[in-house]
């Protein structure tokens, strides 16, 4: 994998009642992704618990500062348009050290969830190490203050046979809360 820069986790969670201007934006959504296809770790949906209805949309990419992971985040057409009620956008390490295209299990078959765990606040990280069952790992790796001096959670994409299994990726009591969310490969056809 090429290292340009500094690597960002960037989710845009969809504002309720947006969806019908979402797909009406998406090939200027990825039309804008695909300026950033070489710096893309992993990128694709979030969505409803049956998997049928977007929710949100994740990008992890290499990119050279805050400021391009800013521009890139906040100039997304679905940020510009209103499809987004807000953005996490953090400081990532790649603890994995490849894209989701390397991911040995592939794009299809089976669950994939996007796993986010809050820290406490305490300062005390959790999960610096990955996980002993690396498997099903897609991408993993901590989430960042912007200096990225600081542990402030993880964010994990993995294949898990549901969500019970995908959040026993963290260790619970190491969080001041953990999110599960359905998530998919992304990008064009």
């Amino acid at each position: 994998m090429k290292t340009v820069g500094t690597e960002f986790f960037c989710y845009h969670r969809d504002r309720p009642g947006s969806l019908e201007l979402r797909n009406e934006l998406l090939e200027e959504h990825w039309s804008y992704m695909d300026r950033y296809a070489a710096e893309m770790i992993a990128r694709g949906p979030t969505l409803t618990s049956d998997g049928d209805t977007p929710t949100g949309s994740v990008h992890i990419a290499d990119l050279p500062d805050p400021t391009a992971a800013r521009t890139f985040a906040f100039g997304e057409p679905g940020y510009q348009a209103g499809v987004y009620r807000d953005v996490m956008l953090r400081r990532w390490h790649n603890t994995l050290g490849r894209t989701m295209w390397e991911f040995p299990g592939g794009d299809t078959g089976g669950n994939r969830y996007l796993m986010l765990g809050f820290g406490l606040g305490t300062g005390q990280a959790a999960d610096l190490e990955m996980p002993p069952e690396q498997d099903e790992l897609i991408a993993y790796g901590p989430l960042l203050s912007d200096d990225g001096a600081t542990w402030l959670g993880t964010a994990a994409l993995a294949r898990a046979p549901d969500p019970d299994t995908a959040r026993a990726v963290l260790t619970s009591d190491r969080y001041a809360g953990i999110e599960v969310h359905r998530w998919q490969f992304g990008g064009r056809s």
